[in-house]
């Protein structure tokens, strides 16, 4: 039996790399339809990219239909051997930036969602300067929950997040930048809304909307545990909801409900006893790709807090 002959016999074109940058997204997404707004195109011409791959390669990447998407033990190999590849040229372009002390490439930034704000925010100024000083170099964001912003950073699916970090991580690197204020909030038409001298022991009677604080184990008080968590909204904005609506408890940062002008709508209760402050830190790999714009973005960061 002859032995097959060589799947990438040649030099790699750029189609090839273009083809391997769609598969990586469709790998990291977990699927074609969750790619398509990462990569900007069409379900179906996604699909004829990795089926033109899949022919170049001569294997099968990965299965996909009603079953759901997964990718072939020949698929982990291209996608962990692309990885390495795009990983090298990562470290090319950088070296080549800094023999010519000019940034390229991209920084993917994840924010915990409510984070870009309004025009004088802390990142609006931090990207203002971040692209005077990078002109060329592509910024993408996206805006998560702060766990989602953790775990993108850890799966590289991010360059530089900023987050509430609730533990520690060997992989990463971590750079304290501000403190948030959270308190307890009900909303008008809510039973404690302006009633004076709420007691503690009178919060167990209604509904709470669980956050990532009153979850088992990162409590703010032992109090949360006696608690009736009867609705879950990891996001601000959807949290925020539930308590204008008037029949649920939760914690939003004070400063988003003045900013949005909910402080007419939401009333603090017993916040000496249930504020607490929300430390935001940069966090990064140990030895992320493209490091200098990372780098850089940090020092932009520093110089506004």
């Amino acid at each position: 039996m002859g032995r097959k002959k060589a799947a990438l016999p040649g030099q790699l074109s750029d189609l090839d790399l273009r083809l391997l940058r769609v598969f990586r997204a469709v790998a990291e997404s977990g699927g074609i339809s969750a790619a398509e707004l990462r990569l900007n195109l069409a379900n179906s011409t996604i699909s004829n990219y990795i089926a033109d791959l899949e022919s170049r390669l001569d294997m099968r990447l990965c299965e996909r239909g009603r079953g759901g998407f997964s990718l072939t033990e020949q698929g982990r190999v291209v996608y962990e051997a692309s990885n390495e590849l795009f990983s090298a040229v990562d470290q090319f372009r950088s070296q080549i930036n800094r023999s010519h002390q000019r940034l390229l490439g991209e920084l993917h930034l994840a924010c915990a969602e409510h984070l870009p704000g309004g025009p004088d925010s802390v990142m609006v100024k931090d990207l203002r300067r971040f692209s005077e000083l990078a002109p060329d170099v592509r910024v993408e964001i996206s805006t998560l929950s702060s766990d989602d912003v953790t775990s993108a950073v850890l799966d590289k699916k991010a360059d530089l997040g900023v987050t509430v970090l609730l533990q520690t991580f060997t992989e990463l690197e971590t750079l304290p930048l501000f403190d948030e204020l959270m308190q307890l909030y009900c909303g008008e038409g809510h039973p404690l809304y302006g009633k004076a001298g709420v007691k503690t022991a009178e919060l167990a009677d209604y509904k709470f909307v669980e956050s990532p604080r009153l979850m088992p184990g990162r409590e703010v008080s032992p109090d949360v545990r006696l608690w009736n968590k009867q609705a879950r909204a990891h996001h601000q904005e959807a949290r925020a909801a539930l308590i204008l609506s008037g029949h649920y408890l939760g914690m939003l940062p004070e400063h988003m409900v003045r900013n949005w002008g909910y402080d007419q709508k939401l009333q603090p209760l017993l916040p000496e006893r249930y504020s607490y402050a929300n430390t935001y830190s940069a966090i990064h790999r140990r030895h992320p790709r493209n490091a200098e714009a990372v780098t850089l973005f940090c020092d932009c960061l520093l110089a506004s807090v």
